[in-house]
């Protein structure tokens, strides 16, 4: 499988996340060409604000394998990682990071402060490889995009 097959998987994830009533956001930790695990954004229900599924995946990956040095695993992710998950994969010792979403395409109340994920990257001891697959952005942004639009319509968030 290619890094487009693996962020496929991510991306159906955030479908099931939606699905759950969660946050938009599907990931999936491989290792070796093979899924260690995967995961959503599911925080609001957990009552647990660390509960992004890039997070949620790193979590599982490490106790899966026994480890928390990730160093040989790749993270795919329906959207841009936040800070806090750019952290977890430096601290897991994660190399590589594949998203489908900019941050550029979502609203702004989905990411604490103005923070540059790439100018953070490049002065940081050591740089994750931080890849866009630009090709499946658009349907990664269709699900974030009708999951606020649900929300707008039961008025759970405002514009």
């Amino acid at each position: 499988m290619t890094d487009k097959d693996f962020l496929q998987l991510a991306i159906e994830k955030s479908k099931e996340s939606v699905l759950v009533g969660a946050f938009p956001v599907g990931a999936v930790v491989v290792q070796d060409g093979k899924v260690i695990s995967s995961a959503i954004s599911n925080g609001k229900q957990l009552k647990d604000p660390t509960s992004h599924a890039e997070i949620a995946a790193i979590r599982e990956a490490c106790q899966k394998l026994q480890n928390r040095d990730l160093k040989n695993a790749v993270l795919y992710s329906s959207l841009e990682p936040c800070l806090m998950c750019y952290a977890a994969s430096f601290w897991a010792s994660i190399k590589k990071v594949v998203y489908a979403c900019s941050r550029e395409r979502v609203s702004k109340q989905h990411y604490e402060g103005g923070h540059d994920l790439k100018f953070i990257n490049n002065n940081s001891r050591h740089q994750l490889e931080l890849i866009q697959i630009k090709e499946l952005e658009e349907q990664a942004w269709q699900i974030i995009r009708d999951w606020e639009k649900s929300l707008k319509k039961n008025r759970i968030i405002n514009d």
